[in-house]
C-alpha cells in the first residue's frame, strides 16, 4: 500500500470514516503518544512554566492532550474539517483553527514559545496541481517563513515527519534555513527500520535558552520505556473514568467554561447562561 500524502490531499484522504477510524486506533495513539513526548524533550521548554505553543496540523488532537496533560496552552491547525470535528467531539482544550500549512500562518510575530508538528511536513512534499505556488519549494518557504515569524526569540520548532528520501530531508532543511532557522535533523534508531523517526529540531534565536546545538539521536533498539510511559497513561485514564475524577464532571464553571469556547469558535445554538446553568436536578422517577 502506497503512502497516505501519495493517495490523496489531506482533507479528502481524512474523511469522517478515516479520521475516526486513525483516532481510534490503539496503536495509532501509542506512536502518536511517544513522538509527541519526545518532541516535548527537544523542544527543551524551561521546566514548571507556562508556555504557550503551536501544535500544526493537530489532527484530531491526540497530541494535544498530552500537552494539556504536561500543563501548556496550546492553538491547534489543520487542513482536515473531518479530523478537526473529531477533536472538537473530543472537548479538546486547545483552540483549532481550519488552515493549509503551506499558504503560511497569519499569527502576530512572537506569539509563541514553541511549535511541535507530528507526521505532517511530509504532506507538503507533492504538488496539487501544476501552478507554480502548489510547487514544494512554494508551498514550503511560505511556511516556514511565517512559522519563523511566530516564533519568539528564543524558542524551538519540532517537526517530526516521514521523509521518502534524503534529497527530502535536504530540501526542507535548506528551505527552513533560509526562512532564518538554526538547527538541524535528529535521527531516532537509526539503524531500525520500523523504529527509525526523523525530528527537524529548528532554532529561532538562543533556541530555547541553550547553546545552538542539534541534540543528538536516540541509539540502540525502540526505547520500551516510551512504550511504558502510553500504557502508565492509559491506566490513568482507565482510573479516572472508573473513579468519576475525569473532566466529565460537569460543574457550573466547567459548563461555563466550554460555553465561552463553543462560543469563540463560531459554533451555533449554544444556550444562554443563566441562574440555572450547571444547576443540579432533581432525580426523576
Amino acid at each position: 500500500m502506497s503512502r497516505p500524502e501519495l493517495q490523496a490531499p489531506p482533507e479528502i484522504y481524512y474523511g469522517d470514516i478515516e479520521a475516526k477510524k486513525y483516532t481510534n486506533n490503539t496503536r495509532v495513539q501509542q506512536i502518536q503518544a511517544e513522538m509527541t513526548y519526545r518532541a516535548l524533550e527537544l523542544l527543551n521548554l524551561p521546566p514548571d512554566e507556562p508556555a504557550f505553543l503551536l501544535d500544526i496540523g493537530c489532527g484530531s488532537g491526540l497530541s494535544g492532550e498530552i500537552l494539556d496533560e504536561e500543563g501548556y496552552h496550546w492553538v491547534g491547525c489543520d487542513i482536515a474539517p473531518s479530523m478537526l470535528e473529531v477533536a472538537l467531539e473530543r472537548e479538546v482544550e486547545g483552540d483549532l483553527f481550519l488552515q493549509d500549512i503551506g499558504q503560511g500562518f497569519g499569527f502576530r510575530p512572537g506569539s509563541f514559545d514553541g511549535a511541535i508538528s507530528i507526521s505532517v511536513l511530509q504532506w507538503l512534499l507533492n504538488a496539487e496541481t501544476s501552478h507554480p505556488t502548489s510547487s514544494p519549494p512554494h508551498r514550503l518557504t511560505r511556511f516556514f517563513t511565517t512559522l519563523h515569524a511566530a516564533l519568539k526569540n528564543p524558542s524551538r520548532a519540532v517537526l517530526q515527519f516521514y521523509p521518502s528520501s534524503d534529497d527530502q530531508i535536504q530540501l526542507i532543511t535548506s528551505i527552513a534555513q533560509k526562512a532564518g532557522f538554526g538547527g538541524g535533523v535528529v535521527v531516532d534508531y537509526p539503524n531500525s527500520k520500523k523504529a527509525r523517526k526523523v525530528f527537524l529540531c529548528l532554532f529561532v534565536g538562543g533556541g530555547g535558552g541553550g547553546a545552538q546545538q542539534v541534540p543528538k539521536g536516540l541509539e540502540g533498539d525502540e526505547d520500551a520505556e516510551a512504550r511504558a510511559t502510553f500504557e502508565k497513561r492509559r491506566e490513568r485514564l482507565r482510573a479516572r473514568e472508573k473513579s468519576g475524577k475525569r473532566k466529565n464532571i460537569k460543574d457550573r464553571d466547567w459548563i461555563l467554561k466550554k460555553k465561552e469556547l463553543y462560543r469563540k469558535r463560531g459554533k451555533e445554538g449554544v444556550p444562554h447562561d443563566s441562574k440555572y446553568t450547571g444547576r443540579k436536578r432533581k432525580a426523576v422517577f
